[in-house]
């Protein structure tokens, strides 16, 4: 029997209802149009009249604060909210016309490349929400829509009725869940999700939603179809953790005929899908499906940056299972059977092992106490021989004594344990170690890196490849290449550091902490700005788990994640994480300590972006005097923080103060830096301002055009900083009268 029709309202508080949308398990969707000045059509969500029981309403009210929390592009805009003249809570958003995500595929015959290009589009979008605190615990095609926009699909997340806010109390009303009834849709849902009361869940649980959207938009398949074994026993199985989904191409196979039509949908053959899918498609999939969420992908970035590494032909994250996670799950299936046979065994050779380690790890640690003295001893030894004032190839008396440089020292030391110790490997590496490691510091990175590779070659003979010494020299070798620019060896040498630290001290330790943030920095310097927050948010996770308050390295990551925040325009988040990096470093170091300056400067950027031009000011006073008392008066770093100096007191109305301050730090980088560098156009658009404003029109078109050859010549067409100097003197022209010019600049701006 049919549903009785339900009349439409005419209105839902300022909303003219237009049509129905369509109806949930707990709310009916409206289309309607703003009466008010601003007018547009919107989704309107109501509560259907009946079922607004206190569980039901503790959900919705969770639903409008946590949408409330979103801003970004690829998640429903929350716009309003209310309540009808019945007392029935609404909520207004976004109105999105598009197809789910596996019809629109579908529709439009994408290929198993584009899909996957869409998808890490979802990610970003659920990273987002994550961010923000929020787990969506609904995540399947049809609340992802895809639409079109400038001609290119663009997914949206939409309906976060069952979200969970991590760390925030969303409502004052209890969000229940009711014993043995999961949150969710059954073939999308999570394991944790689909035990007891699915509270137990965290942002992994999306990720395995994902896992089985990307299952579905590979093979036009679920993993399991909870229908062919109806919905309990589903649930049942799924919350047991027992099932296994087969490998993507693996399914594929059992699809028969359908098969050609899956491939057909994705423009290829049955054979080439089988090929495109085997490999890392298959390993990626099922890492995000794994059962146990601690090895599941630990952010939706990462499952995205896996896929993007995928889609470049690079090494990807996830590897097959190892061995011993292959027994457990063999011990699992077959408990009974394998406790049984093991029992004898197990009870003839414990007594043995409890009598004999103890007194194996006393003798390894003495042995190892042991070498490490003998090895500090002639470290030592060495580094003092270095210390000699004489050439040792001069005869003494003839040559007067000299200052040796930093670099000379370096030089002689990676020489000396060439020719000296070839024959004992184990020295050579570590100091060979150490004094790459100050190349890196000085800025000296291909000597660096140089000296850093023998340091590998050395320990490789001596060092099993596990070994945290080898980790080191990876790292090092990575910082190297990330200051020669060379973003793929950095790349390469920190995974493979992180990779060796993880095995060696787990997940959470501050030694992997350290690669992270490294590879993270280079992933800044790439513009890859989503994937640098979530490895900088992983850093600081173990450094507050792992560190004391005061340890200058939480300081440094808390900058990191600031910058990042800062490069994403993101100001209002950078804030506290830059204001808590300065608080430390100003416990440990003192107010006026040189390490002090770059947060500062930082700090005040973050201010000024803001509007908040009085606390900018103070903040980039503070980094001039410090500046000013550590740094030759030419030194581009003074140039910097006058140049901030100057923009600060222009946007307080203040150019008599301004253009002096400008003006020197234009003089600084045109005598410090190459002539094509682009910082020098920062400071000429600032000072360019300031003269228009100030009425020296025809210097400050002169200045504005300076600005804007740099740019031209330095960023890709379509830059913002390009596009920031030309509506600023295309503004001036029009000023001037001069109409024509003004769409010159606008014209050679949309050319390149």
């Amino acid at each position: 029997m049919s549903a009785p029709f339900t009349p439409l309202p005419e209105r839902i508080g300022p909303y003219k209802v237009l049509g129905l949308l369509g109806e949930g398990g707990m709310g009916i969707v409206y289309e309607a149009a703003e009466t008010g000045p601003v007018r547009r059509r919107v989704a309107v969500k109501v509560i259907r009249a009946g079922f607004a029981t206190p569980d039901v309403m503790a959900r919705f009210d969770a639903e409008r604060q946590a949408l409330a929390l979103m801003d970004h592009a690829g998640i429903a805009t929350v716009l309003n909210a209310g309540a009808t003249d019945a007392g029935e809570p609404y909520v207004v958003m976004e109105l999105v016309r598009g197809l789910p995500l596996t019809e629109y595929c579908d529709v439009h015959h994408l290929t198993t490349a584009q899909r996957i290009d869409l998808f890490i589009a979802v990610c970003h979008a659920v990273q987002h929400a994550h961010q923000k605190g929020v787990i969506h615990r609904d995540l399947k095609p049809s609340n992802v829509l895809v639409v079109e926009e400038d001609g290119l699909p663009r997914p949206k997340v939409i309906d976060f009725g069952i979200a969970k806010a991590l760390g925030r109390q969303l409502t004052e009303q209890t969000l229940v869940t009711h014993a043995g009834v999961a949150l969710g849709t059954a073939a999308y849902m999570s394991p944790e999700q689909a035990q007891s009361s699915g509270m137990d869940v965290d942002t992994r649980t999306d990720i395995y939603s994902l896992g089985v959207m990307l299952y579905e938009l590979l093979v036009g398949r679920l993993p399991v179809e909870p229908d062919e074994m109806g919905y309990h026993a589903f649930i049942v199985r799924l919350a047991s953790r027992e099932s296994t989904a087969p490998r993507p191409s693996e399914r594929l196979q059992t699809l028969g005929r359908d098969a050609s039509l899956v491939a057909r949908a994705r423009g290829v053959d049955i054979e080439r899908l089988r090929r495109d899918l085997r490999g890392d498609l298959d390993w990626i999939v099922l890492k995000a499906l794994e059962a146990e969420r601690s090895r599941r992908y630990p952010t939706a970035n990462a499952l995205a940056l896996d896929l993007q590494r995928a889609r470049a032909d690079e090494p990807v994250s996830a590897r097959p299972p190892s061995a011993s996670y292959r027994i457990g799950k063999f011990v699992r299936r077959h408990r009974t059977g394998v406790v049984t046979a093991s029992l004898v065994g197990v009870a003839l050779i414990t007594t043995t092992i409890l009598a004999s380690v103890g007194l194996v790890r006393a003798t390894r640690a003495e042995q190892r106490a042991a070498a490490e003295a003998q090895a500090a001893r002639e470290v030592t030894d060495f580094v003092v021989g270095l210390f000699q004032v004489f050439d040792p190839d001069e005869p003494r008396g003839v040559i007067p004594p000299r200052d040796i440089t930093a670099r000379e020292l370096l030089d002689r030391g990676g020489q000396r344990a060439l020719d000296q110790l070839s024959e004992q490997p184990a020295q050579q590496g570590r100091i060979l170690q150490t004094i790459g490691s100050a190349y890196v510091s000085l800025g000296m990175f291909a000597e660096a890196t140089r000296q850093l590779e023998r340091a590998l070659a050395a320990r490789q003979r001596v060092v099993p490849e596990g070994e945290i010494d080898i980790s080191e020299t990876h790292l090092s070798l990575g910082q190297a290449a990330r200051g020669l620019g060379e973003y793929a060896a950095a790349e390469r040498h920190l995974l493979r550091a992180l990779e060796l630290r993880e095995a060696r001290v787990g997940p959470m330790h501050t030694d992997v902490a350290e690669v992270l943030a490294a590879l993270a920095l280079v992933r800044w310097r790439q513009g890859l700005l989503a994937e640098a927050e979530s490895l900088y948010l992983r850093v600081v996770l173990i450094d507050d788990a792992s560190l004391d308050p005061e340890d200058p390295r939480l300081a440094r990551d808390l900058m990191g994640l600031g910058v990042v925040y800062w490069s994403q325009g993101r100001f209002a988040e950078a804030e506290p994480s830059m204001r808590r990096s300065l608080e430390v470093k100003e416990r440990v170091l003192g107010p006026d300590h040189p390490e002090l300056a770059s947060v500062l400067n930082n700090l005040g950027a973050v201010y000024f972006m803001l509007g908040r031009y009085p606390e900018a000011l103070q903040h980039y006073e503070r980094t001039r005097g410090i500046y000013e008392r550590t740094l030759d008066p030419m030194h581009p770093n003074v140039a910097s923080v006058l140049n901030n100096l100057g923009e600060s007191h222009w946007k307080l109305g203040r150019p008599d103060l301004a253009e002096p301050l400008l003006r020197r730090a234009l003089a600084i980088k045109e005598a410090r830096l190459a002539p094509g560098n682009p910082t020098i156009a920062v400071t000429l658009n600032g000072l360019a301002g300031v003269l228009r404003d100030r009425g020296a029109l025809a210097e400050a078109e002169r200045t504005y055009r300076r600005a804007f050859d740099l740019r031209l010549q330095h960023y890709p067409p379509g830059d913002p900083n390009i596009a920031e100097t030309a509506r600023d003197l295309a503004a001036l022209l029009r000023q001037m009268g001069r109409e024509r010019d003004a769409l010159a600049v606008e014209t050679r701006l949309t050319q390149g």
